[in-house]
Parts: structure tokens; C-alpha cells; sequence
């Protein structure tokens, strides 16, 4: 059985407070995007994992497709399977592809072995997995809150218009951006900001509160976000911590005046 994980953008981001757990409560709207990598899953007889396309950082059994496997064969006894990855979406790019792939991991297994597992109890194992990976079960615009993975639903679409999403050949380390970030209380929630302002003025309301530190230490990626607005996007941001940016336009525009760097571009339906 093969999916097709998608990654995501975040309309907003912003950082609330630390939390005594160590991690940070924060406000962002997930948006999922049609740049995808493309997972299978068969049963197999011995448990199997390759991966092709993009190379993936890290010790394969780290990869968050293996967890995901791990985590529900604990519970429920799954047998073994061969799973194959190939990566397209960027890695290290703010993106939520790895918390992708895992999710779509934990719905494949649920398909191909008749799990009956509900959406709320698949969330509840995909939070486990990581912060954003909840918001993949489901694949839609969805406020997260917390961590990133209390999620309710939310008005906002931005079918048909032209999205352009860009990623320099930089790293940026979540840890980093979380360590260099200065949290801020908001007076207005951002949940309501989205959905009372129209997308030509989020430029000037919806924030991405990692953009000031990254930006200083990578100026490169904030060039990339001027660029948007020069060449017409009604708003521009980076994406979680980065390094992608992405640009909203009206209308398409050429994405050869990225050329050289990773990049995505389309109308979205």
C-alpha cells in the first residue's frame, strides 16, 4: 500500500512561554501543502526499511517511519513489514516532512492490518512520535496549540492561490531557533487574527517569532522572503524554524527566479 505524505506550512508561529517540561507553548496554523514524498508499506517477513531519493540525516533507526512501526507493533502485535521511503520533501527545512512520513507510517499500518484504530487515538500516538506529527493524521488546516499538537479546526483556505516554497542549501537547528527565540505574550490570539484579516494584510499582523533570530544569523533566508514580496507574493514567511520560506500570490510567477535552489510551485485546490 503506498501514501503520499505531504508536508506542511505554518501561517503564524508564535512563541508563548516555556513550559516547565522544557519545551515551548506556541500558536501556529499547520496548512498542509501538496509537495509530497511517497511511502510504501507490504507485509514482508522480516521487518525492512529502505529509503531512496534525498538523503536522510541521521541513523536509520532513528527514522521516525521505524518508530512509528515500533510504537504500534508494541501495542498490537503487527508483523512484520517492509517499509520504503522515498524522500523527496527537504529535509532540516521547517517543513514537518519526517513528522510526515511518520504519521502516514501509523495510517498505513492501520489500513493494511484492519487496526480500526479511530483518528483521535492515531493522534494520540503520532504526538508521541513528535510535536507537529499529530496534524498529519488527518492532513488538514488545523490551529495547533501547546506543543504544536493540540489541534482544533480552523476556517482558513487558500485555494487558488499560487504558492511558491523555497529552500536554501542551510540548516537551520530547531534547538537553535528554540534557544535564540524571546517568547511573547499576545494579546490577540492568532486564531482570530487569521480569520478576521484578510491575506493581503497578514503581512503586517502574522508573524513568524523565530524570523528575527534566524534572520540574523542567515540573512541568505531572509533575502529569499524579500524576494517574495518583490516579485508580487501578498505575504511571505518562513516556515516553522526554517530554513524554507514560502510566498502567497495571486497569481503564478516564474520559479526560475529561484534557480539553483530547492524549490516547489503551484496553484493549490
Amino acid at each position: 500500500m503506498v501514501s503520499f505524505p505531504p508536508c506542511k506550512i505554518n501561517l503564524g508561529l508564535n512563541i508563548l512561554n516555556k513550559r516547565p517540561d522544557g519545551y515551548h507553548n506556541i500558536e501556529t496554523c499547520f496548512y498542509p501543502m501538496p509537495w509530497t514524498d511517497i511511502l510504501e508499506i507490504i507485509p514482508a517477513n522480516a521487518l525492512v526499511f529502505s529509503t531512496s531519493g534525498n538523503s536522510i540525516p541521521g541513523r536509520e533507526d532513528d527514522n521516525l517511519c521505524l518508530k512509528a512501526y515500533h510504537l504500534l507493533q508494541k501495542e498490537h502485535k503487527l508483523p512484520a513489514v517492509k517499509i520504503h521511503l522515498h524522500k523527496i520533501i527537504p529535509t532540516g527545512a521547517g517543513l514537518g516532512g519526517g513528522s510526515a512520513d511518520a504519521a502516514h507510517t501509523l495510517r498505513l499500518l492501520n489500513s493494511i492490518f484492519q487496526l480500526n484504530i479511530a483518528a483521535d487515538k492515531l493522534m494520540h500516538y503520532a504526538s508521541a512520535l513528535g510535536s507537529d506529527c499529530a496534524f498529519f493524521i488527518q492532513d488538514l488546516p488545523r490551529f495547533g496549540a501547546g506543543r504544536g499538537e493540540v489541534l482544533t479546526a480552523i476556517e482558513i483556505s487558500l485555494k487558488g492561490k499560487f504558492l511558491v516554497l523555497v529552500k536554501p542549501e542551510l540548516h537551520v537547528s530547531t534547538e537553535d531557533a528554540y534557544a535564540n527565540v524571546n517568547p511573547k505574550h499576545q494579546i490577540v490570539s492568532l486564531q482570530n487574527t487569521l480569520i478576521a484579516t484578510p491575506i493581503d494584510r497578514w503581512k503586517d499582523v502574522v508573524k513568524n517569532d523565530f524570523e528575527e533570530s534566524v534572520f540574523k544569523k542567515f540573512p541568505e533566508i531572509k533575502a529569499i522572503k524579500e524576494k517574495m514580496y518583490l516579485l508580487g507574493a501578498v505575504y511571505a514567511s518562513m516556515s516553522g524554524s526554517g530554513s524554507s520560506v514560502f510566498g502567497i500570490f495571486n497569481s503564478p510567477v516564474s520559479s526560475e527566479n529561484f534557480s539553483g535552489l530547492t524549490k516547489w510551485s503551484g496553484i493549490l485546490h
